[in-house]
């Protein structure tokens, strides 16, 4: 009596699975499985043998009909030894069985050079109101001595003879499921199709090398800590006639010592008697544009908030500033002496029987800072 596992089992799918729920089963169990992922799993090969031979004879019908009327002893020797077989690659398995080609199996054409990020930290003024700057980056470039073909000028370029000048060379693999036949990137070529005999001296053969450029920047008012600017066609040359890259600018905006940045609005707290607080004052206040006069109402209580128009950070995406918004501390006098404690106590004593304005907001500055993040 056989002891093999039922091939069902083995993919753990029923009787009546389909070709494509025996294919996707097979999939997952193949990736789980592979000896190339299982390294240190000694299990691995024999469970991943297992699982192509079930997947190998299910997926063929006629196997399968045998299979499903006589078991193992009625497939009369037709199963597989998979001892002999090497494992080459977690890519080479998909490749013969589902009939994929590897990813340089086609001759290369233009490729897009690759994109150059580049991170500038400026100021929160510079920031709310835009700059322009120059700045400078280390890119890759089409080599002008050979004008990108990485041969010295005036040398032949060969056809590459592995390859015939594809850039791709035919790989034969003998398999339990019959001979395949898959493509690959010529090693000897790298996929360019062309053999350089004598190599351009400025690039060493590259057709490309390094080079520093300065860019100038124009960064919008009212940029955010965290934008990408996009300069187009500024980053690495491309392959083969391709296009340049991109260059992108990370913008990062240091924070300043006094104000806070809530979209175009800026926040920031002033400190005030009870004395200018009960009865008003002009009051001089540090904005993006300097020193101003900030009007302080009468009766204004701890926690208030004044407005001072267009004194915020530049509108991104139209035109006008934000405003400057200025939230009240009140502070309370100390070190008073016995004459001025005096007169408090008179003035409290004043105000028996008339009705106080009490203060209505529970929350002081810091928090009403934090809510604007929230």
């Amino acid at each position: 009596m056989s002891t093999k596992r039922d091939y069902y089992e083995v993919l753990g799918v029923t009787k009546n699975a389909s070709v494509e729920e025996l294919k996707k089963a097979y999939r997952k169990l193949a990736r789980k499985y592979h000896p190339d992922v299982n390294k240190e799993d000694h299990d691995a090969e024999d469970k991943f043998k297992e699982i192509q031979e079930a997947y190998s004879v299910l997926a063929d019908d006629d196997k399968r009909y045998q299979y499903d009327t006589y078991g193992h002893e009625g497939m009369n020797g037709q199963g597989f030894d998979f001892s002999g077989m090497e494992f080459n690659g977690f890519g080479d398995i998909f490749d013969m069985f589902f009939g994929g080609q590897s990813s340089g199996s086609k001759r290369r054409g233009p490729v897009r050079g690759e994109d150059i990020r580049y991170d500038l930290r400026i100021s929160f003024e510079e920031a709310c109101f835009g700059l322009e700057k120059d700045i400078e980056i280390v890119r890759v470039v089409e080599c002008e001595v050979c004008e990108g073909t990485g041969a010295t000028p005036g040398t032949n370029i060969e056809n590459c003879s592995t390859c015939g000048g594809t850039g791709q060379e035919t790989v034969y693999q003998q398999t339990p499921f019959g001979r395949f036949q898959t493509s690959r990137t010529c090693r000897t070529c790298q996929g360019t199709g062309k053999i350089i005999n004598e190599p351009c001296k400025e690039c060493h053969g590259k057709g490309r090398k390094q080079e520093t450029k300065k860019i100038h920047l124009t960064i919008p008012g009212g940029v955010q800590a965290g934008a990408r600017l996009r300069v187009s066609g500024e980053g690495d040359a491309g392959y083969y006639g391709g296009p340049n890259g991109n260059l992108y600018v990370f913008i990062d905006v240091k924070p300043h010592k006094e104000f806070v940045r809530d979209q175009d609005d800026i926040h920031s707290k002033i400190s005030i008697d009870f004395v200018q607080a009960a009865l008003g004052d002009e009051v001089l206040v540090n904005t993006l544009d300097g020193e101003k006069l900030l009007v302080v109402p009468a009766e204004t209580q701890f926690g208030d908030t004044i407005k001072l128009k267009n004194h915020g950070a530049k509108k991104l995406r139209s035109e006008g500033r934000g405003n400057h918004i200025f939230y009240v501390e009140i502070v309370t006098p100390s070190n008073l002496t016995d004459v001025q404690k005096d007169q408090l106590k008179t003035f409290q004593k004043s105000l028996t029987g008339k009705q106080v304005k009490t203060h209505s907001k529970s929350k002081g500055f810091f928090e009403k800072v934090k809510d604007v993040f929230e």
